[in-house]
């Protein structure tokens, strides 16, 4: 199997990064299954019903949340007609929607897409090692689920390496999210795990994180009250991890990927 997560897509930038390249990717690369975290696709802020459709439309198997999953209040309604929209599965009990799920791939293998949020430097949440625990044991690599996807949505790296060893033999892939910066650890653990502390984000890299940088520049200056935060609309590059999977579950090599946009272009030979 070869899989491609995609970073944090963020505002209208990501969102037409995406709706233009993925499609092109899927067929170019032979993709099997793409996961997408999409918790800044909505101008920068949570994600809408019709945004989700977009973005399973371009090519994505399932698309995973964060710390904004409910900056659009509509999310907290639609979330629980959407099978494959994943919100951290250590939110309190009785928050709408769902961990993981178990979904579908082109290929028609079974993937298990877990979504955990960090705790250092974070809103307090639930453990997260505990709770992906949980989601890993009730459907087991090679006896449920043919590959599993954990999106560790942290600020922390050690919070994310720690998820990684914890995990190393038992998923296929344990990829950060969160800090939109691209970290260069990408590579596969000693236990057979696919590991990146942060993949990006698929957005405008002239910018501050995604968002336009006139109001960060001028916010953290003269730490004063100021405009909103709006997302920077130049040319976005489409950023992820090709995650290429054995008949086992376990992962065999890593590409990055890196497509348009400011950044140096990577991946199996589409710079």
């Amino acid at each position: 199997m070869r899989l491609l997560f995609l970073g944090d897509v963020v505002g209208k930038a990501g969102r037409t990064a995406v709706t233009e390249k993925l499609p092109g990717l899927v067929a170019d690369l032979k993709l099997d299954c793409v996961v997408i975290n999409g918790e800044n696709s909505a101008h920068g802020f949570g994600i809408t019903e019709a945004i989700y459709q977009e973005l399973l439309d371009a090519g994505a198997d399932c698309v995973t949340l964060g710390n904004h999953s409910w900056d659009q209040r509509e999310a907290l309604v639609f979330i629980d007609r959407a099978p494959r929209l994943v919100r951290p599965v250590n939110y309190p009990a009785g928050t709408p929607g769902r961990g993981a799920a178990l979904v579908e791939a082109k290929n028609g293998a079974q993937v298990l897409v877990v979504n955990v949020m960090g705790r250092v430097f974070m809103d307090a949440m639930d453990d997260p090692f505990a709770a992906v625990e949980r989601e890993v044991e009730a459907a087991p690599l090679g006896r449920v689920a043919d590959a599993i996807v954990v999106d560790i949505h942290a600020e922390a790296t050690s919070e994310k390496q720690v998820m990684g060893h914890l995990l190393d033999g038992r998923v296929s892939l344990v990829i950060g999210t969160h800090t939109h910066v691209p970290t260069a650890d990408h590579h596969v653990l000693a236990g057979g795990t696919a590991y990146q502390s942060d993949v990006g984000m698929c957005g405008d890299y002239d910018s501050v994180i995604g968002m336009d940088k006139a109001e960060p520049l001028r916010r953290m200056r003269e730490k004063t009250p100021g405009g909103k935060f709006e997302p920077a609309g130049g040319q976005a590059t489409l950023t992820g991890l090709i995650v290429e999977i054995g008949a086992n579950g376990l992962a065999t090599a890593v590409t990055p990927l890196r497509v348009g946009g400011v950044l140096e272009q990577t991946g199996l030979g589409r710079a």
